[in-house]
């Protein structure tokens, strides 16, 4: 649920990278850091092994709804299940997200394990993924072992959402996902 600043006239808008541990949510939000020109501070939390552990954050601006700016906040999951509570927790208040699936055929398991459990603990906030903005990303497609994308829309689409193809770490498709999912989000603002 979208928050309005009526004092600053600003619109803030939650998105969350959902997927399996590894799968390259943080990748995403650290290109998007180190490409946006207007940007806020990155705050993130990490375990001893480097993972992500709660959450990157980042207010990035696109552009006015109504006379009134929009203002994202990106953030991440944990991609261990280990983790349910803080994405349970991040997922409060969400207006759009993004699953970033890794396309690795012996991923495809872990995939499908966090695309239930995305499911899961959105419908224990009241929402449901049918109705919110959702974008699927196929990240990793350079690998040797990454499935085709047929395959993986098969196993992994939901309902009939956008699916990007991407090479995070190269920058390759992380802002045609961003802006995708901002669209759907905007849109959902101004229809509602």
């Amino acid at each position: 649920m979208s928050f309005i600043n009526f004092a600053a006239k600003e619109i803030n808008c939650k998105l969350v990278y959902y997927g399996a541990g590894l799968g390259g949510k943080t990748t995403n939000l650290e290109k998007v850091f180190e490409m946006a020109p207007n940007k806020g501070k990155m705050i993130s939390l990490a375990t001893e092994t480097d993972r992500t552990l709660f959450f990157d954050f980042l207010p990035l601006d696109l552009g006015t709804v109504r006379g009134f700016k929009t203002r994202f906040h990106l953030y991440t999951v944990p991609g261990q299940v280990f983790y349910d509570a803080s994405r349970k927790l991040i997922l409060r208040g969400v207006d759009g997200v993004v699953f970033v699936a890794d396309s690795q055929e012996e991923r495809l398991e872990a995939n499908l394990e966090s695309i239930d459990n995305l499911v899961e603990n959105l419908q224990e906030h009241g929402y449901d993924l049918m109705k919110l903005p959702y974008v699927l990303q196929l990240n990793k497609r350079d690998l040797p072992n990454a499935l085709p994308v047929d395959v993986l829309k098969k196993e992994l689409c939901r309902k009939d959402e956008s699916v990007i193809e991407a090479v995070a770490y190269k920058g390759e498709g992380v802002f045609e996902t961003l802006k995708e999912i901002s669209r759907l989000v905007l849109n959902e603002l101004r229809n509602g």
